[in-house]
């Protein structure tokens, strides 16, 4: 292509990716800036329960209440960090909620017709053991602020129930909460605000936090578009010859297609009849829990070491039950 065609290209694929995000960003900062405003440190100690295997099966659980894709949910569970839910339970409802949740379970059933029931089982299975068993192990840091980015979360605003084995108990009393960076707060968790006052304080936060996380969503934007335009589809295809490699490709892809969740199971659907059916799992698990724009989003929440630690551990989770499926279970 020359340079004119690579332009045009690029901006097709940029915009797409940006408008189907944006949506679900602008949903996500709503969630949150109501969470702030109506939800109380109170509110999240009687529903999460103290033991990290439980734990974790809530966050894993929480889509179905806050049924947000990759993008929104990143503002969602930053919020509910400043109320006090633990970081672990934060985590597994970051990796599951993109796939737990009512609307990409009908999307994905509406896809596939005749193979919908399996493939809906399967990526709900798949994601439920790689997003709780990434939480559980996550619970096993004994200090799990030191994950978060911003210090203030860690040493002020959040308020952890202990989940590491054998815990079973607060370890710290509420305290003062400070702002998050960009946002304002009404300094105290621990209350929910009248009607009126709170829904103004939450669609001013909403409005804060959507160019907060507006700028990771549009740099996420800009790699993921670039890299469609460096690596073709055509050129993974060409490495997916067996059902190990063809998982792997699979992954790869939807890292870098960035495919919002509610409707990856459509373009999953294309390579049905090309592809391993763990590869199309491969697909459609991994890559909403994690893509370009969603990696450069959570590093706006979490240190770079466990960004790091949030690609590696659910490829490889995935690629493992993806490939063993592919030896082992025909549908």
């Amino acid at each position: 292509m020359n340079f004119a065609d690579t332009i045009s290209v690029f901006s097709t694929y940029f915009l797409g990716i940006f408008i189907e995000a944006v949506p679900f960003l602008l949903l996500g900062t709503l969630t949150s800036g109501l969470i702030e405003a109506f939800v109380s440190h109170d509110d999240l100690l009687r529903f999460v329960p103290r033991h990290p295997v439980l734990a974790a099966l809530f966050g894993g659980g929480m889509g179905f209440v806050f049924p947000v894709c990759e993008c929104g949910v990143v503002p969602v569970a930053r919020r509910l960090y400043r109320k006090g839910l633990p970081v672990p339970v934060g985590i597994t409802f970051l990796l599951a909620s993109p796939i737990l949740n009512p609307i990409v379970i009908a999307s994905t059933y509406a896809a596939f017709h005749e193979r919908a029931v399996q493939i809906v089982y399967w990526r709900v299975v798949i994601a439920l053991v790689v997003a709780v068993s990434i939480g559980i192990l996550f619970s096993f840091q004994m200090f799990p602020g030191r994950l978060l980015r911003d210090p203030g979360i860690a040493a002020q605003d959040y308020v952890p129930l202990v989940l590491a084995p054998g815990a079973l108990s607060i370890t710290s009393p509420l305290v003062a909460a400070q702002p998050l960076a960009g946002t304002k707060s009404n300094g105290d968790t621990s209350v929910r605000m009248a009607f009126v006052p709170g829904l103004h304080h939450a669609l001013t936060l909403a409005a804060e936090e959507f160019f907060e996380m507006g700028r990771y969503l549009i740099l996420g934007s800009v790699l993921a578009a670039s890299m469609r335009i460096i690596v073709t589809q055509n050129d993974l295809e060409g490495l997916a010859t067996n059902p190990v490699n063809s998982v792997l490709v699979m992954q790869v892809l939807a890292f870098i297609l960035s495919i919002c969740s509610t409707t990856d199971a459509f373009v999953a659907l294309g390579f049905a009849n090309t592809f391993t059916s763990g590869s199309i799992l491969g697909f459609l698990t991994f890559g909403p829990m994690i893509d370009i724009k969603s990696t450069l989003m959570f590093l706006g929440v979490f240190r770079k070491r466990v960004v790091v630690y949030l690609i590696v551990l659910p490829f490889l989770m995935t690629a493992l039950i993806a490939i063993w499926i592919n030896l082992n279970v025909r549908f």
